[in-house]
């Protein structure tokens, strides 16, 4: 909408037919697009470290670092990704308040999967340094930072005003 075709509006109509302005045309598809791509990318990443044994890697009962780490990875692309596709949907430049809580709460939700996942590798443990496994407390610190992602996720989406 140009300034010509909001010179007979006031300052609240113009602001509210911006916000309800959506077509980003095909640069916005193409953002979306690539970001969905990313985040089942990540997921796949995901799977790889929690579960190897869907792509027939499983070579023992425990989970160990290199699982830990891949799985930490695929989380931190999908959180991304998901980040990236629910940005594309906003104006460019313009997010509201909330949004941008949200985007803390996905890092700060990352930042305590990361610090609950690799505890024995920080000393913080219940196993020493050269036998790190993931127990069932750093599962529970793990879904714990997911559900403050998610929440974050709810919290960066663009709901319509009516």
């Amino acid at each position: 909408m140009t300034d010509n075709q909001l010179e007979g509006t006031n300052g609240q109509e113009a602001l509210a037919l911006n916000y309800s302005d959506t077509s980003n045309g095909l640069l916005g598809r193409l953002r979306i697009r690539f970001s969905l791509v990313f985040t089942i990318f990540g997921y796949l990443v995901f799977l790889l470290g929690a579960r190897p044994g869907i792509f027939g890697l499983d070579r023992s009962r425990v989970i160990g670092f290199v699982q830990i780490a891949v799985f930490l990875i695929g989380l931190a692309i999908m959180s991304i990704g998901s980040y990236l596709t629910l940005k594309a949907f906003w104006p460019a430049g313009s997010t509201s308040l909330l949004a941008d809580f949200g985007s803390r709460f996905i890092s700060t939700g990352y930042v305590i999967c990361i610090f609950t996942a690799l505890a024995d590798v920080f000393g913080l443990g219940s196993h020493p340094l050269p036998n790190v496994f993931f127990g069932p407390y750093q599962a529970r610190g793990v879904e714990a930072g997911m559900i403050i992602i998610g929440i974050g996720l709810l919290m960066s989406i663009r709901y319509q005003r009516k």
